[in-house]
């Protein structure tokens, strides 16, 4: 791809181009594109479709590309391979961090013995809709920004129309009034990646709206705007994400029979030894887990936690730290939580309070 651009360096190519150009599909190549944009190595300069441009970083990421080697042992690389190894599985085996569109860095886990991250894009690649699901801060959206460069987000709640997802008459700044489109019309139309999230907070009545669109038709009518009909273009795909403990979250059999794969995501805390936070707190992390799949607990502390941890370990101090751990449990695990933390730390710990007035 960067060899294209980089040999093209006036031209624009739209994804559809790109893709008939590689022989890949769409999904991949848009993809694949998004990854350059945040190397920098290359430029999107439209929406409608997206279309991208060499810059003056992608000469140097095309001479990077090592070009397939003539031989009966050698076999052409699928698009999967293009866009998904060389991003998670460097020389050595181990794969690299992912930096997200925040900034942090996602750590790719082991799924179908392959990086996660990998296994999402071949999804896509296929065409397989997947639900990630798993109690709250547990990385579900981390791997999916990891994985789709070109990810559009839907926050789901109890509150949301299709207006939201399709879009809606907005007033302009001339007092007038023209339809806006929604994030799901956006990603049919770019071809890009729909996350919805916490999807099972939505309305069935509401997530109807999306369904046509991830069947074999592959299309949506847009009642609100003159019952136009919106086809997808080729690398739209919808995930979403389902977190069972919170309350109003219901998996429908509608929902759940439109998403193949369901995958569930627990916290990695070897992952948060491997950070170094503060081994005491994994260690309870760890107990407080187990309990809870036990049925003990209804809580136990994620990786956000965990992190978050440190974080005001290094501010506040670990005792601090400690009893912002057990605050932060549900009332009915409180005190369970404090006999667990006060016994792992060996001195009485309670939630985190303001004391006396100095």
């Amino acid at each position: 791809m960067a060899q294209i651009l980089a040999a093209n360096a006036a031209a624009e190519f739209s994804v559809t181009e790109l893709a008939k150009m590689l022989g890949h599909s769409g999904g991949a190549v848009g993809n694949a594109c998004e990854t350059l944009v945040c190397r920098a190595e290359a430029e999107r300069v439209g929406e409608k479709p997206r279309r991208y441009r060499a810059t003056v970083k992608t000469g140097s990421a095309a001479q990077a590309a090592v070009p397939p080697q003539p031989g009966p042992a050698h076999t052409s690389p699928t698009p999967r391979q293009t866009t998904s190894q060389a991003a998670t599985s460097p020389p050595g085996g181990r794969p690299q961090p992912i930096t997200r569109p925040n900034g942090q860095r996602y750590h790719p886990r082991a799924l179908a013995q392959l990086p996660d991250v990998e296994a999402l894009r071949r999804l896509r690649e296929a065409g397989v809709a997947v639900l990630l699901y798993g109690p709250p801060g547990t990385g579900k959206t981390s791997l999916i920004e990891a994985a789709f460069p070109d990810l559009i987000t839907v926050a789901g709640d109890g509150d949301t129309t299709v207006g939201d997802l399709v879009g809606e008459y907005t007033q302009d700044e001339n007092g007038g009034y023209e339809f806006v489109y929604g994030p799901l019309v956006t990603a049919m139309q770019e071809g890009r990646a729909l996350l919805l999230d916490d999807a099972t907070l939505i309305s069935p009545k509401v997530l109807a709206a999306l369904y046509p669109a991830m069947d074999g038709r592959r299309q949506i009518q847009v009642k609100a705007h003159k019952g136009e009909t919106i086809t997808a273009a080729d690398g739209f795909y919808v995930i979403a994400g389902h977190n069972p403990g919170v309350h109003g979250a219901a998996l429908t059999e509608a929902l759940a029979s439109r998403f193949s794969v369901q995958i569930q995501v627990g916290s990695d805390y070897d992952l948060a030894a491997a950070l170094k936070i503060n081994s005491t707190a994994v260690r309870i992390a760890r107990r407080l887990a187990t309990s809870q799949r036990a049925g003990e607990l209804g809580w136990a502390p994620q990786l956000r936690e965990l992190i978050a941890f440190q974080k005001i370990a290094d501010v506040l101090g670990t005792e601090a730290a400690f009893a912002n751990l057990v605050g932060i449990a549900p009332l009915e695990d409180r005190d369970t939580v404090a006999e667990i933390v006060t016994k792992a730390v060996g001195r009485p710990v309670t939630a985190l309070a303001l004391g006396r007035q100095l």
